[in-house]
């Protein structure tokens, strides 16, 4: 895959930053995780060496795809 940081060139080890929800349901017999299905939003993706941000939109249009379901997003 070709995510690169455009900072220091790491190719190995990024942190992918993101939004998960959770819907909780309160019955009378307990508490439920009622989560929906879905992807979790990405809010940013960072080299894991030096923290710079990688625009995922400025990925090769044939690389991207792969990237984001990677990432787990559709």
């Amino acid at each position: 895959m070709a995510l690169t940081c455009p900072d220091c060139g790491n190719r190995k080890s990024f942190q992918v930053k993101t939004l998960q929800m959770h819907l909780l349901q309160v019955e009378e017999t307990g508490l439920f995780d009622a989560e929906a299905d879905g992807d979790p939003a990405v809010l940013e993706v960072l080299c894991d060496e030096c923290e710079t941000a990688v625009d995922l939109d400025s990925l090769d249009p044939e690389q991207r795809p792969k990237v984001l379901r990677s990432l787990g997003i559709s």
